[in-house]
């Protein structure tokens, strides 16, 4: 059992619109929120294409109705006041800037009840970077999820020093209402365990096509064969987004990865290639 019932999701790009259906394929009542009524509309053609998958690739009750019910739970705002003012949970899944986040949380802290836990999807910045700034430090937790929720569902829970026992549980109790596998941190630690070992790779990737090594798909193809693995870096970068990986490779003073930085935003970004989401990115992707 949860004491969760309401759960707003605060992004609706590739993983929060994924976070946002998963959690309401699971029966809770769910709002969308994103900065405006066009991004709004992108959002309800991501959902609709999430129902679909999750049919086709068979999730259980997906076909008997599951999606459809999902896209029911699912109501949608553009106001920030409005899509708090009830909830229990907010998940918080905005582009990995602390600024950006920071002035969101300063934002949340006013609009948002006191019940309401906060929790970040970050995926790189501690939470204790990020308290202060929420009006309830005991109430804030990060609550990391995998791209494909619903295939790699994994729920990285971690706290602060200021976060109490009875949230952590909270959330814990909630990722498992919501068919995730809670995987709690015993202590803080940037990368959480995923990408602790997942951005060392991509980052060596970086570094094999900076140093024109190799082209992706040779790069791609090498780790497949090797290992077995399904999909290689370039294949995970736009899986993930080209925007994340820039965003998250900015942060970093490494010259190799601010040269990865200036050939993810001359080659890609700038052309409008992020990844699967738009099409095209490493590789070019059929459109549905």
């Amino acid at each position: 059992m949860t004491a969760i019932k309401n759960v707003t999701v605060l992004g609706t790009g590739v993983l929060g619109s994924q976070i946002a259906f998963q959690t309401a394929f699971h029966g809770f009542t769910v709002i969308a929120y994103d900065i405006n009524a066009e991004i709004i509309e992108q959002a309800k053609a991501r959902f609709a294409s999430l129902a679909q998958t999750y049919i086709d690739e068979h999730i259980a009750g997906a076909a008997d109705g599951g999606s459809v019910a999902a896209l029911a739970n699912i109501s949608y705002s553009f106001e920030l006041g409005d899509a708090v003012k009830d909830a229990d949970l907010v998940i918080e899944v905005v582009p990995e800037k602390l600024e950006i986040k920071r002035a969101l949380y300063t934002q949340l802290a006013k609009l948002a009840p006191p019940k309401t836990i906060f929790a970040t999807n970050s995926s790189t910045l501690l939470p204790s970077a990020l308290k202060d700034f929420t009006g309830r430090p005991d109430r804030f937790i990060a609550l990391h999820y995998a791209n494909r929720v619903w295939l790699h569902n994994t729920a990285e829970i971690m706290g602060t020093a200021d976060t109490t026992p009875a949230v952590v549980q909270t959330i814990v109790d909630f990722a498992t209402a919501t068919g995730m596998v809670p995987i709690e941190i015993k202590k803080e630690h940037a990368g959480y365990l995923l990408n602790s070992l997942l951005v060392p790779f991509l980052g060596a990737a970086g570094d094999l096509l900076v140093d024109g090594i190799a082209e992706p798909d040779m790069v791609d193809k090498t780790w497949r064969i090797g290992t077995g693995a399904p999909l290689g870096p370039f294949q995970i970068f736009d899986i993930v987004g080209l925007t994340t990986a820039y965003n998250i490779s900015l942060m970093n003073p490494d010259p190799k990865r601010q040269a990865f930085v200036k050939l993810l935003k001359e080659r890609y970004i700038d052309k409008g290639k992020l990844g699967r989401s738009t099409g095209e990115g490493f590789y070019s992707y059929p459109k549905k």
